[in-house]
């Protein structure tokens, strides 16, 4: 692909519009703050500038521009990169699809794709005929089938023989989850694919469909590939669904999702069957820090959208939640009451908080007075985090009237929290300082003027500077090289060119760590070429004084002598 083409396409997109379209941004000054998604942090340390096209982070230094954080972000390599953000803004780049390749899994790949076709065929076909049935009464028409690549296992062991005539070893297929010894896992059950990050499915849950004593279902084991604590059912979706509906819904069961695409809501996603983790809510709040619960209805449901709020509010989130009739699930209730109740009942989710203080009243009952302050004390304080007034004033009265307390006593005792907690609401920390030397801060002040100072280039090129180290030999090289190809010098772009060379990508990257003055004058590059050449000159005398040392001969002495006397005095 042209480099012209590559430039083109990202001059036309904005780098704060890709961020901030997956991570909050707040502006700060000419720059827009975040918390970084590429180190685990809760503090707004990647900065974005508009004016560079370029993202930095003070903690952890991951640095690039639109095309690198795409890539990092999504897990993409450049051509997916390049292919987003051509079709963003209407650029045919000649790439009809990417596959990103890692050989190492292709075989767990292919043969679960296998699996995946082999399933399928079994439902379409007469062997299918009663779960097809079956699913025909659970409201699953064959476009849902389709869309959701459901399929059937059949009472055999011809998956296993299949993938074996495929080239596939029986303890691969053990290892992958799809055989034991010679048999296969799934025996009559109807398939529900689970996927990657990606789409590409690398486990099945299998349902019976009829009355046996087996349980409801059956789910692969963890492999190398399906650990449910970094998935989420439905992820690939989602993805783009919920940067455009600015929130995401957050479910219990593949069921609940599937049944919520019937109706058009594919803003979903449902946990795998465990606890909500941390590496879960990373991958949520990419999506949007936007969150709305909608749980099971029953007891254990309630309780579980109590644990996972907590730990979306500890993550920055804002959360609200849908509630359910007791013993509802989102599917039982979205097939019983319809699309339209169940949009009502997301367009008026309750807050986190109010959502507790509903809790409380109906679970609570009886509890000591110590019991309710403590509980009314932490709502408080959640609340005091807030900035909305109206919000503020709703939850206090909703306070005062559930627990017949006064409204100003409640108003009072918020008041006092709000100054115990009094700080700036978002804290931009501090660069994390890595120490250089005076001559590693020249160089790097060097180059970055190169990259933002056309004059600059030339400047530097007559001064013929030396430098010991390869990695600035290389970068200030190819600095002059895309100067020479280009006519022009910028940061953004240069990223772009120096892709696939890691090493001149790290020290620009230690470049844009420190800061720099806006502009540059001549008077401080020639204090820049000053420091360089000093640095070139120590170590020459330096040499010149190891190799007088073991010279014997006291005229080669005297030689070298002469040598170090006038580079002492700059001759």
């Amino acid at each position: 692909m042209p480099s012209d083409v590559i430039n083109d396409i990202r001059n036309k997109v904005d780098i704060i519009d890709i961020i901030g379209e997956r991570i909050p941004l707040i502006s700060r000054g000419k720059n827009f703050f975040g918390v970084c998604p590429f180190h685990d942090d809760s503090n707004p340390s990647l900065c974005v500038s508009r004016e560079k096209q370029i993202y930095t982070c003070f903690s952890c230094h991951a640095t690039g521009n639109v095309y690198t954080f795409l890539q990092n972000y999504e897990h993409w390599d450049f051509k997916q990169a390049l292919k987003y953000l051509g079709d963003r803004v209407g650029i045919d780049v000649g790439i009809k699809s990417v596959q990103r390749k890692n050989p190492k899994f292709d075989r767990i790949y292919q043969a679960y794709h296998i699996a995946l076709k082999y399933y399928q065929n079994n439902l379409a076909s007469s062997y299918g005929k009663e779960a097809k049935k079956y699913l025909a009464q659970r409201k699953l028409d064959d476009s849902v089938i389709k869309e959701f690549e459901i399929g059937l296992s059949l009472e055999n062991d011809d998956l296993t023989k299949l993938l074996i005539k495929k080239g596939y070893s029986l303890l691969e297929l053990n290892q992958m989850g799809l055989s034991s010894d010679s048999r296969d896992i799934y025996k009559d059950r109807i398939m529900f694919p689970l996927y990657d990050l990606n789409g590409k499915p690398i486990a099945f849950s299998g349902r019976i469909y009829q009355d046996n004593n087996q349980n409801k279902y059956l789910n692969t084991k963890e492999t190398e590939l399906f650990k449910k604590g970094n998935l989420l059912y439905h992820y690939h979706i989602a993805k783009e669904e919920a940067r455009g509906k600015k929130f995401v819904l957050v479910m219990e069961g593949f069921m609940d999702v599937i049944r919520a695409s019937t109706i058009g809501i594919r803003n979903t996603i449902a946990l795998m069957g465990t606890a909500l983790t941390k590496e879960q809510i990373k991958l949520i709040r990419r999506l949007s820090p936007n969150i709305i619960l909608c749980l099971d209805g029953d007891d254990p449901g309630q309780e579980a959208t109590l644990k996972a709020g907590e730990l979306f509010l500890k993550e920055g989130c804002e959360v609200k939640v849908v509630v359910l009739p007791k013993e509802e699930d989102p599917d039982t209730f979205i097939l019983r009451e319809g699309k339209q109740k169940f949009e009502d009942l997301i367009e008026n989710a309750l807050y986190f908080s109010n959502y507790k203080i509903q809790r409380y009243k109906t679970t609570k009952k009886g509890q000591s007075d110590k019991e309710k302050a403590k509980y009314i004390n932490q709502i408080l304080k959640e609340t005091s985090a807030l900035t909305d007034e109206i919000r503020i004033e709703i939850i206090l009265k909703n306070l005062a009237k559930e627990f017949d307390i006064g409204y100003n006593t409640l108003e009072m005792r918020f008041r006092q929290m709000k100054e115990e907690k009094k700080k700036p609401e978002f804290i931009i920390p501090p660069r994390k300082k890595i120490p250089i030397n005076k001559y590693t801060k020249a160089v790097h002040a060097l180059i970055y003027f190169l990259l933002t100072q056309d004059f600059a280039v030339q400047e530097t090129r007559m001064k013929h500077l030396v430098f010991p180290e390869e990695k600035y030999r290389m970068t200030f090289n190819e600095i002059f090289y895309y100067y020479d190809q280009y006519g022009k010098l910028n940061i953004a772009d240069f990223y772009t060119y120096i892709e696939d060379k890691e090493e001149i990508r790290k020290v620009i990257d230690d470049v844009l760590q420190e800061e720099y003055e806006n502009v540059v004058t001549q008077d401080v590059l020639q204090d820049l070429y000053k420091v360089i050449q000093e640095n070139v000159k120590n170590l020459e005398m330096n040499r010149l004084k190891d190799k007088i040392k073991e010279e014997m001969d006291p005229i080669e002495q005297a030689k070298i002598a002469e040598q170090i006397r006038k580079l002492r005095i700059g001759d």
